[in-house]
């Protein structure tokens, strides 16, 4: 596991935005896969300025998301589906046929996942999985638990992550309390993982990620066995770590 400490949220953008087009410009047919949450979104403003202005081309790339609210259509306002649009895919020159997240608007969540698996394994798995750690450890809406999960799968937040997502809706009773996610071994099947973390706030969190044992109970602590793994983090995610 590889850490690179950034100055501040804005620097930790610009280096992770710089390791994905990097992967872009030298595979311009890559697979993606993205996170959503306020950390990444930087990133993807970095991304989409360099686009516009010529340096990067995302016309051949394809994109899986991580996972997707359980009962949210695609054009809800607080679906990934409409975060992705709103936050990067309608700033660059992507093909949205090409991009891709878990369908929450299927209530039927056994088809829903194994659809989600079957079409990531046809794409070969990304070539670069971005993603962010939650306060409390999980990876996508991987939550602590006493086992990692495989496959794409149905979960129940924790009041924790719910809580932290409240901030992104109207009241915390309109947060959704299930939701489709990208299981952990799927995760690993990247080739190139890149971890972004702000704030004092996930300090603890990533200490367990890079130091702590390889434990279910914090998910992101399984990246530690990943063959290339990067984290780009603020002085304050990694404040812990010294």
């Amino acid at each position: 596991m590889k850490i690179i400490k950034a100055k501040d949220y804005e620097d930790m953008s610009r280096k992770a935005a710089n390791i994905i087009s990097a992967q872009v410009i030298l595979k311009p047919d890559c697979v993606l896969g993205l996170a959503t949450g306020s950390t990444p979104i930087g990133a993807y403003k970095q991304l989409a300025a360099w686009y516009k202005k010529g340096d990067v081309d995302f016309a051949e790339v394809s994109t899986y998301n991580l996972d997707e609210y359980r009962g949210l259509s695609h054009d809800d306002p607080q679906s990934y589906h409409y975060f992705m649009r709103e936050n990067f895919f309608d700033h660059i020159n992507i093909d949205l046929n090409n991009t891709h997240v878990p369908d929450g608007s299927n209530p039927d969540a056994a088809a829903a996942c194994s659809e989600y698996d079957k079409i990531v394994a046809a794409a070969g798995y990304p070539d670069l999985q971005l993603l962010g750690i939650g306060n409390n450890g999980h990876i996508g809406f991987n939550e602590p638990d006493d086992h990692f999960s495989k496959g794409t799968h149905c979960v129940d937040l924790t009041e924790s992550t719910i809580q932290a997502n409240s901030r992104l809706f109207d009241s915390i009773d309109d947060v959704p309390r299930q939701a489709y996610t990208m299981g952990t071994q799927t995760i690993m099947y990247a080739r190139m993982i890149l971890v972004v973390a702000n704030g004092e706030a996930k300090a603890q969190a990533v200490h367990d990620m890079c130091y702590g044992p390889v434990t279910p109970k914090c998910p992101a602590s399984i990246l530690q066995l990943h063959t290339n793994c990067v984290v780009v983090a603020d002085e304050a995610a990694l404040s812990l770590c010294e």
